[in-house]
């Protein structure tokens, strides 16, 4: 298993931000344009253990999985979503999404991603894996939600 994990600062209200993680499918779409849908299958009233189906297109296929939800807060100063998904029989994939706010008007969002191969023969895929993806990532979460400041 590969982990990777990554800090930034924006400089947008914690809400603003957080819009992107735990928004509508509209806003998700603004820092993930390849997700086509995330619709609700089971809602619970303190969102750990909610799941929703997924679609995301790769190319001219469309990939449909289950995201569950691990953990989650949402508090004025502090947020965090934890999601959990197995990608097409071949890996299970986390998400963390950590929000701090530092101020008014700047929030500090901490990203971690894992990557468990479940087939022997893809662990090669996970041996050249960089952070490079993470960092994009974030570096893209800063610049939606810094040019879509209300």
């Amino acid at each position: 298993m590969k982990q990777w994990t990554k800090t930034i600062e924006i400089a947008a209200s914690i809400d603003e931000v957080w819009q992107y993680v735990d928004g509508s499918l509209e806003k998700m779409q603004e820092i993930m344009p390849n997700v086509v849908s995330n619709a609700p299958i089971k809602i619970t009233d303190q969102v750990v253990g909610s799941i929703f189906r997924q679609e995301y297109r790769e190319g001219n296929r469309i990939e449909s999985y289950d995201v569950h939800v691990m953990e989650y807060e949402n508090t004025p100063t502090n947020k965090k979503l934890k999601i959990a998904f197995t990608l097409a029989k071949f890996f299970d994939i986390t998400a963390k999404y950590e929000l701090t706010s530092i101020s008014d008007l700047k929030t500090s969002l901490t990203y971690t991603t894992s990557n468990k191969a479940l087939k022997w023969y893809v662990h090669l895929f996970l041996l050249f894996a960089s952070e490079k993806t993470v960092i994009k990532f974030v570096e893209h979460v800063k610049k939606v939600a810094e040019s879509n400041r209300a």
